[in-house]
């Protein structure tokens, strides 16, 4: 394992990028970073933006500083995860293979399925959790850890297109460096106000640290979560919130975006994240029909990639799986692996990610 970039150089090039009104702590490997005038009052936007407008702003923010948008990974991954998790996986060719390309790099906006988050002792989702989320990062290759500062200060101003201001955001973490099998990096998180939106990473393939990237990324749920504070049920769900359980919610709302991709349920593979998330919708559900809610989420996902497959087929192949009314289903490989691609599922241990 080759000798990578020195962390400790990331207080100096982000106190450099960022300027004075920037308070830098640091404590052994510890780091924090505050703007002076964080006191000030934090006011909620009035307004909840439609999610088409809200990512729009987005990206002509990143578009402003030279960074496009990229095309959406395939959900169906078959990797090391069945179903994509992360769009830092669009850096797997340059930090796991070490090879000099990648499959997409700059704005990713990449709806993923994870299984990973924070629930109450009921099991239940936590507000600002989910099972599927679009996952909104930028992902690129670079030369240096002043790049990757580069990005942070980046970021702060897309933060600030969509109306969340510098003087509410904290970014810390741990200056150790993390290794996971042909990876390693340095990860820290930032907050607004309180709410952990995701985090930065710094990473390079171990055996060849010229190979090198930062992932900085948030989910868009939690970004207008963070922006309006509303009600974390009412702004995932809308009106369904009022009517029907937030978990079974969840699940159709990720049902229909695998299902959407083309992604048949099955015992094995990708197929077995659509029978596992039927076991949270009560089979007395299907003969009442699920295509209000499926046509919402479906129009909902449609926002961020083409779906492959129309909503009325999409709520016949759930019915159809709910009211065959699985009980024991195969978890097969869903979770996510034990290197790059964990690195975000990590992520919704405290921040990303709803």
């Amino acid at each position: 394992m080759t000798e990578g970039p020195d962390p400790y150089l990331i207080p100096h090039h982000l106190g450099r990028v960022l300027g004075p009104n920037w308070e830098i702590e640091t404590e052994g490997t510890r780091l924090r970073i505050r703007h002076a005038h964080r006191g000030s009052a934090f006011t909620p936007a009035r307004r909840p933006l439609p999610w088409g407008e809200f990512l729009a702003l987005i990206e002509e923010a990143y578009a402003a500083q030279g960074v496009r948008r990229a095309e959406c990974l395939p959900l169906r991954w078959g990797q090391d995860t069945d179903l994509v998790v992360s769009a830092v996986q669009a850096l797997d060719p340059l930090l796991k293979g070490g090879h000099d390309l990648t499959h997409r790099q700059g704005f990713l906006p990449q709806p993923v399925v994870r299984f990973t988050g924070r629930r109450d002792a009921r099991g239940r989702l936590l507000d600002g959790f989910l099972t599927s989320f679009v996952n909104v990062s930028h992902v690129s290759p670079i030369s240096g850890v002043k790049e990757y500062a580069e990005a942070f200060d980046c970021w702060l101003s897309v933060l600030s297109r969509v109306g969340l201001h510098a003087r509410h955001v904290t970014l810390s973490g741990d200056l150790r460096v993390w290794h996971r099998r042909e990876v390693s990096g340095v990860t820290l998180r930032f907050h607004y106000a309180g709410v952990g939106l995701g985090d930065i990473v710094l990473l390079w393939n171990a055996n060849d640290p010229r190979r090198m990237a930062v992932d900085l990324g948030s989910g868009l749920e939690r970004l207008a979560w963070a922006r309006t504070r509303r009600p974390w049920p009412e702004l995932i769900h809308d009106k369904f919130a009022h009517h029907a359980d937030t978990d079974v919610l969840d699940a159709v709302r990720t049902a229909t975006l695998i299902l959407g991709h083309g992604i048949a349920p099955a015992s094995r593979g990708a197929g077995a994240a659509v029978r596992r998330l039927t076991r949270s919708i009560p089979t007395g559900t299907a003969p009442f029909g699920l295509s209000s809610l499926c046509r919402a989420y479906h129009r909902h996902w449609e926002t961020f990639t083409p779906m492959r497959v129309g909503w009325p087929q999409v709520t016949t192949l759930l019915e159809r799986e709910v009211s065959r009314g699985h009980v024991a289903v195969p978890q097969a490989r869903i979770e996510g692996p034990q290197g790059v691609g964990t690195k975000r599922q990590n992520a919704a241990r405290s921040s990303v990610h709803g």
